[in-house]
């Protein structure tokens, strides 16, 4: 009989969801569960991995990323830039200026933060381009 891939699925998100984070989490008895949900006839394929995912439950989650200053102030630019009022080309500008401002911080940004940095400008150009282009009724 083969897995129930939807059944399992669900199952081992929840018992992800309830040992990620946990300190006093029970790994083992999730890890049970999952497992009792395995037919003992499934296929090797699906016993591998099913039982990578299994496995994957005792492993700790990594720490959270420690963003720089230079990230969280690209961030409030990004955020201010969000509930600016009056014309049309006055929201243009500001969105413009923000976008300017966050590619400049991008570019004084490490490596591994730049990208990230940068990536905030998508949706304040997308909000730009919706700005000059609406494709809603007016």
């Amino acid at each position: 009989m083969p897995v129930d891939i939807e059944e399992f699925t669900l199952a081992f998100n929840r018992a992800r969801d309830r040992v990620r984070g946990v300190a006093d989490a029970d790994v083992a008895a999730e890890q049970a569960r999952l497992r009792a949900l395995v037919p003992s006839d499934a296929s090797a394929d699906e016993r591998r991995w099913t039982g990578e995912l299994i496995d994957s439950l005792a492993v700790p989650s990594p720490p959270a990323k420690e963003w720089s200053e230079l990230y969280h102030e690209a961030g409030r630019i990004h955020e201010s830039a969000y509930p600016v009022q009056g014309t049309v080309a006055e929201q243009i500008a500001a969105l413009e200026a923000a976008r300017r401002k966050i590619w400049q911080i991008a570019d004084r940004a490490g490596e591994d933060e730049a990208p990230h940095i940068r990536a905030m400008t998508r949706v304040l150009e997308h909000l730009e381009e919706e700005l000059r282009n609406p494709t809603w009724p007016a």
